[in-house]
């Protein structure tokens, strides 16, 4: 009788490094040989949150694991199916002792995924080991205190990985894994306006910004076209894990100096609630489909397919929101004010659901992460009841962060040539600027969909007063309860 050999399996998720990171050093700790795996499930890959360009983003970090793995004589199984289909072929081959992975805050997709990923260890006898992630913790009541947990986390040693050959299986043998799998395949096309993902280029990213690029990073951070340069880039590599959240937050602490605290001061505070945020997602999970604040679930508005369709595709005649929607459609990247623009001018100006976008969003969002997408989606909706009723004007915001349209201009090109002010204003123009310069509203560029003064007004105004509803008042201080008094604080200024 052949005896199958007892492996443990490094089950990778949104943990795409080497380094830094607890399943693998957990797996390698464990006496027994290591397979690394990835699986591209299905049920993923035909998810409306999520699009190509993640799992190009995925792919190509896998590419750069197996680079440094084949050192090692080893590299990933990467395959597409179903993770309990995958696990049962590769008990065909070996007998697996235990699974270690990161806890993954994630969507009600992969929740229940886990949850039958559990069952499934149960009845095979297999320990699953799974290991916090960025100092996010499971099955809290409260956040009493989570900050400093989670600054003690961030300071504690980063976790150092030393791989040998005989503790991994080798190239061959996964090889012949493959043969029983619809292998992935990791090639991806050149698309020089996406980061590229892997560990290695997170580094180039973080690198250039701590050397150089953090200098301005307060300055331009409201500024749609220049923050792309001044800011880190770094979340695309965060979301995906090639880097871990500990290693930012300990080479921020490195550089900072008295010379750039405001600006590093200011970017450390972020990783902060950028944790923050997943974690209140962890322990409000059905934030995904309704709104925190139940109190928000009479609020009652109609789906246009127009209006939505003209937000999608940056048509809707306000020239700051069209190009902040068509950049990040192209790009996958956009600097956080205009992320905001985007989400109170389509809920508050268009007065369209939140969840609506919800989809649109993490798809085109190339650092989609769960724990941030609902949080602020709900918050620039003004539907927790904890924050600022915040409605972006989108003509004054674009006359004060792209005050030169050099944004407007690269990515509304229709608009280039026209005079500066009517850039930010076409609407002004009488016939008589339309024949001067050759521009006709309505044809090479849309009328304003929408009376934006009107609509902010009557939107504030439902808000407002529902805000001042019993049962959201309720709702609201029930959500107050669950965060420290400083957090409170810094909520209800929502600063």
């Amino acid at each position: 009788m052949n005896i199958k050999e007892e492996i443990s399996v490094v089950w990778l998720k949104r943990d795409l490094r080497l380094q830094d990171n607890e399943a693998i050093f957990n797996a390698l700790s464990s006496n027994k040989r290591v397979l690394f795996l990835y699986v591209f499930e299905k049920s993923l890959l035909e998810d409306p949150h999520y699009h190509e360009r993640h799992w190009n983003f995925i792919k190509q970090s896998l590419v750069d694991l197996n680079e440094d793995l084949a050192i090692y004589n080893s590299k990933i199984l990467c395959v597409t199916t179903e993770v309990v289909t995958a696990f049962n072929q590769i008990l065909n081959y070996y007998s697996i002792q235990s699974v270690f992975s990161h806890q993954e805050t994630g969507l009600l997709i992969t929740f229940n995924r886990d949850k039958e990923f559990k069952r499934f260890c149960r009845n095979y006898s297999i320990e699953w080991v799974e290991n916090i992630n960025n100092g996010v913790l499971r099955g809290l009541l409260d956040r009493e205190d989570w900050f400093e947990k989670w600054e003690d986390y961030m300071n504690q040693p980063q976790i150092l990985n030393e791989f040998q050959s005989e503790k991994l299986l080798t190239i061959d043998e996964i090889n012949q894994l493959e043969k029983s799998f619809f292998v992935t395949d990791l090639s991806t096309p050149e698309n020089k306006k996406f980061q590229r993902g892997g560990t290695k280029m997170a580094w180039k990213y973080a690198n250039s910004f701590f050397e150089d690029r953090h200098k301005e990073y307060m300055f331009h951070i409201s500024k749609p076209a220049l923050s792309r340069k001044s800011s880190s880039r770094l979340s695309p590599y965060i979301a995906w894990g090639n880097l871990s959240i500990r290693q930012v937050f300990q080479k921020a602490q490195t550089v900072k100096t008295e010379h750039n605290k405001r600006h590093l001061g200011a970017f450390i505070s972020r990783l902060r609630w950028q944790a923050h945020f997943i974690q209140k997602f962890e322990m409000e999970h059905t934030m995904e489909n309704a709104s925190i604040n139940k109190g928000y679930h009479k609020l009652k508005k109609s789906i246009s397919t127009e209006y939505k369709s003209a937000w999608i595709e940056g048509k809707t005649g306000f020239p700051l929101v069209d190009a902040s929607m068509r950049c990040l459609n192209e790009t996958g990247y956009l600097n956080f004010r205009m992320r905001s623009l985007l989400v109170s001018f389509f809920t508050h100006i268009l007065w369209q659901p939140w969840q609506e976008a919800t989809h649109h969003l993490s798809q085109m969002f190339l650092d989609f992460e769960p724990g941030i997408h609902f949080p602020q989606l709900q918050m620039q909706a003004a539907e927790t009841g904890i924050n600022n009723i915040r409605i972006y004007n989108p003509v004054k915001n674009s006359l004060e962060h792209d005050e030169d349209a050099t944004f407007i201009k690269e990515w509304i090109p229709e608009l280039k040539n026209l005079p500066l002010a009517f850039i930010h204003e076409h609407y002004l123009m009488t016939p008589l600027d339309q024949q001067f310069n050759n521009f006709e509203l309505g044809v090479d560029y849309p009328y304003p969909i929408v009376n934006a003064k009107f609509a902010r007004k009557k939107a504030s105004e439902i808000l407002w007063n529902l805000r001042n509803d019993p049962e959201v008042v309720h709702e609201s201080a029930k959500i107050l309860l669950k965060h420290t008094l400083k957090d409170r604080t810094r909520m209800l200024r929502n600063e």
